[in-house]
C-alpha cells in the first residue's frame, strides 16, 4: 500500500506529460489507442500510476525507433 503522499491515479494529461511529455490531445489519443493504461470512474478518465510504471517497466528497448 503506497504511503499517504503517493498518487494512485493522475489525469491523462498529466501522465501523457509526464511519462511522454505529450500534449493534452496527444496524451488522449494515445490513451484512446491504448498505449496509456487507463480506468474509468463516472466520467472521469484516470491513468493508475503503478500500471504505467508497470509498463514502462516492461519495455526492453527492442521496439525504439
Amino acid at each position: 500500500m503506497p504511503d499517504n503522499n503517493e498518487r494512485l491515479t493522475m489525469s491523462v494529461p498529466e501522465a501523457g506529460k509526464k511519462y511522454f511529455d505529450l500534449s493534452r490531445d496527444a496524451s488522449y489519443a494515445a490513451a484512446q489507442r491504448g498505449d496509456i493504461p487507463t480506468i474509468r470512474v463516472g466520467r472521469l478518465l484516470r491513468v493508475p500510476v503503478r500500471a504505467m510504471e508497470r509498463l514502462l517497466d516492461g519495455v526492453d528497448g527492442a521496439g525504439a525507433a
